[in-house]
C-alpha cells in the first residue's frame, strides 16, 4: 500500500434492510451507493412506481443510466415515448429533460439508476428548481 492512500472497505448492501423514501406522486427511493459508504465517483439507488405512477420531467447535470428491474415503464424523452421491459437499460446525457413512468395499472415499476457524478443535481423541467439528488435522500 503507497503511504497515505486512504483505505476504504468494499460494501453490500441489502436494498430490502434500507430505508425508502417517498418521491410523492407514488413513487419511493431507495438510495444505495454515495458518499456514507466511501464512494467517490458515482451514486446509485433504486426507484419504485406504483401502478400508473410518474415522476415529473427533469434533467441533471451529468450522465444517468438506468435499469429496468421489473415491469413495463415509459421513458419520455424528447417528445418520443420509448416502452421498457425488464433489463432494458437507457443513457441519458446531461441537461436532457426526461421522465419514468409506470406503463402498467396493475404491477409495480422497479428501476437502478446510477448517475456519473457524486453532486447529480435534479432540476424541475416546470420550475427550474435544482437540488442535489444526494441531499433529497438526507434525513
Amino acid at each position: 500500500m503507497y503511504e497515505n492512500q486512504e483505505v476504504r472497505k468494499a460494501a453490500v448492501l441489502r436494498p430490502a434492510e434500507m430505508k425508502t423514501y417517498d418521491r410523492g406522486g407514488g413513487a419511493g427511493t431507495t438510495p444505495l451507493v454515495g458518499a456514507s459508504i466511501g464512494a467517490t465517483a458515482f451514486i446509485n439507488g433504486i426507484t419504485a412506481f406504483e401502478p400508473g405512477a410518474a415522476i415529473p420531467y427533469h434533467s441533471h447535470n451529468c450522465e444517468e443510466s438506468v435499469l429496468v428491474l421489473e415491469g413495463d415503464g415509459v421513458l419520455d424523452i424528447g417528445g418520443e415515448e420509448i416502452a421498457l421491459r425488464a433489463l432494458d437499460t437507457t443513457w441519458i446525457p446531461p441537461q436532457v429533460s426526461h421522465r419514468f413512468r409506470n406503463a402498467s395499472n396493475t404491477r409495480p415499476l422497479r428501476i437502478f439508476w446510477t448517475y456519473a457524478r457524486m453532486d447529480a443535481t435534479r432540476t424541475m423541467t416546470a420550475t427550474g428548481a435544482t437540488a442535489f439528488v444526494a441531499q433529497e435522500y438526507q434525513p
